[in-house]
Parts: C-alpha cells; structure tokens; sequence
C-alpha cells in the first residue's frame, strides 16, 4: 500500500510548537538556567504569528469575518506580516497602520505580502489623528466589510497566549519553570503567558521588559499614567505611550527598563555567541536578563525562561547595519563587535 505524502495544507498550520533553546555562552558568567523560547520559528518568523490566526479565527466563527472582508490594525510590523500571512491564506484584503519607527525591512516585508501600508509618525501622542492608532480607526470607519483587530484593546491578544505560548513552556520544561521574561509591548505575549504559568504555579516569577521612553514600568508600580515618562526610543514592539488593555499587570511582578544602545548591542552578541540570529526586541529581552542577574534576581537553581520574539533579518537595516549603528551614537572606539570586510579585487 503506497504511503500518504507527508505535507501540510498550509503554512499556517506551522504556527506555535516554538522550540525551547538553552543559553549556554552568553549566560556563562550568570546564576541560573537560561532557556530561550525562539519565536522567529513561526512561519511569519515571530510570535504574532500566534494572535493573528488565533484573532482572526475567532471572528470567523463569530461570523465577523467573511470571505473578501478586509482586516485592518496597528502594527510596528511584526503583527502586520502575520496578519497579512493569515489574510493570503483565508482570502482578506488587508490595510496596516504602521509606525515610522519600524524599519525599512518590515515595511518591504509588508509591502511583498500584499498590504496596504499607511505610515505614520512615530512620535506623536496616542490621540494625535496621525497616530498609527487614530489612523486605524479612521481607515476602518470608511472602510466598509472591514474588521479592525486593535491588538493594543483586544482580549482575545491574551487568550492566544493562554492556550497556547503558556502550555507549550510549561511542558517544554516539564513544570519546573521558576521564572518567565519577556518583552511587553501590547502585552498579549507576557499577559497571557504569564496567567496560564501562574494557575499552574503561583510561585513563578514574571518580568516584563520595557523601554526607557516608555510609561508601562511606571504605570505598574503606581497605577498612573506619567506622560512624563514619554520620550523617543529606538526599539521597536517594545513599551508603550499608552496603557494597553492587552496588558495584565496583576500578572507581572515587576518591570525592568533597557537602554536601546545596549539592547542592540546584546542581540548582535547572541548572534555571535549562540548563533541566535534574533531581533532588536530579543536583544532587549538578553539585556533585560543580563541586569537582573547583576542584581542577584537568579540562584544557580533558577530555570528562567526569556522570549525572544522575532527574527533578525527584520533589522538589517537597523541593528545590523553599521552604518545606522555608528549614526545613532552606539559604535566608539571600544566597540569589538565591529567585523572588518575585506573586498579582494
């Protein structure tokens, strides 16, 4: 009997099962067991992979979404290539809002997929009407059959991660996860994460990484919103100048800030010790850990587990790219990970 072809019907159905990596050279020096959960492994080549099928699934059922509906959302360009992935599959046309911020690689990215691409200023307030959010909602107003996903509000951001990013960690480290780090943003990924972790141990310890510029770690120690804490910052997907109701903060124990010279710098050196070749956002998440283990957070008993979103090629232009690099100030004459090129002509 001729056996079936082994193949899958799509490339969605490639979408979570990430592998759970350990750190073993950068994290030499450091207390702990370090596990990296690699997320660039999802067919769009980043976690959101995991709430644009989930979301937009959910609206299908509901019978939100139909066939030739188009999909609109904020996105600083990971989520958009996912949705724009997911849109191709499913038949959607799709409209992204994005920050000027992101760089030139996802927006091609965005752009090859198919996607309308609205680019809006970076560093204007959340009201602003060219906010990326204020564009969204516009787009989605005159736009009709559309369905606006609104990551930042959505619950079902936090539910994606609940069923899935929080079983597979648990059962990657057969319960003996002590503590979780990860990158907060609209906050879906470490918010639901975190929630399924802590029903299966309360003790676990959740640390969410944000960016100085931005007013999350603060709004999680008093409950207020600064608006003084808001100033232009280099990294993308990470902190906020709103407050995300995608975020749970009863889940998260603290809040740790990272510069975004050092965060680029940390992901260049991933690459160059582990053969991690991740993104700006994962370099910020190494960083974070780095700082905590300076402060004594880790025993040598410790398994922590850190979420490196996406994938490096995303930043060529950015963090990979000594031209940028040197223009933002982040390359001096101490710097070692500068590698000569040599043309032989």
């Amino acid at each position: 009997m001729r056996e079936e072809i082994q193949a899958h019907n799509s490339i969605l159905e490639l979408i979570g099962n990430t592998p759970l990596i350990r750190l073993s050279n950068i994290t030499a020096k450091m207390k702990g067991n370090y596990f990296a959960k690699v997320e660039a492994f999802n067919p769009g080549h980043s976690t959101k992979d995991r709430i644009a099928l989930y979301i937009i699934e959910q609206a299908e059922k509901k019978g939100i979404l139909k066939p030739g509906d188009t999909i609109i959302e904020t996105t600083s360009g990971n989520t958009g290539f996912s949705i724009a992935m997911v849109s191709i599959i499913k038949g959607y046309n799709c409209i992204l809002a994005v920050s000027s911020k992101s760089s030139n690689d996802k927006i091609s990215m965005l752009k090859t997929m198919g996607a309308k691409v609205y680019v809006c200023p970076a560093h204007v307030s959340a009201d602003d009407p060219r906010s990326y959010y204020q564009v969204a909602k516009r787009l989605h107003e005159e736009t009709k059959g559309s369905v606006y996903i609104n990551q930042y509000f959505n619950e079902l951001n936090i539910d994606a991660h609940y069923e899935t990013t929080g079983p597979e960690i648990w059962n990657q480290t057969n319960g003996k996860i002590t503590h979780l780090v990860a990158c907060s943003g609209t906050g879906g990924t470490i918010s639901g994460t975190a929630r399924f972790l802590k029903e299966q141990n309360p003790d676990i310890k959740v640390i969410g990484i944000d960016a100085f510029g931005s007013v999350l770690q603060k709004y999680h120690q008093t409950g207020e919103f600064d608006a003084n804490e808001i100033y232009p910052y280099r990294i993308e997907g990470l902190g906020k100048n709103l407050i995300p109701t995608a975020t749970d903060f009863n889940c998260i124990d603290e809040f740790i800030k990272v510069t975004d010279e050092s965060s680029a710098h940390t992901a260049r050196e991933l690459a160059g010790k582990e053969g991690l070749f991740v993104g700006y956002t994962s370099g910020a998440a190494m960083q974070g850990l780095k700082q905590l283990d300076e402060v004594n957070t880790f025993s040598s008993e410790s398994n922590i587990v850190v979420i490196f979103p996406d994938h490096g090629s995303r930043y060529m232009s950015k963090i990979y790219n000594d031209e940028w690099m040197s223009q933002q100030g982040f390359f001096d004459a101490k710097t070692e990970d500068l590698v000569a090129i040599e043309y032989i002509k």
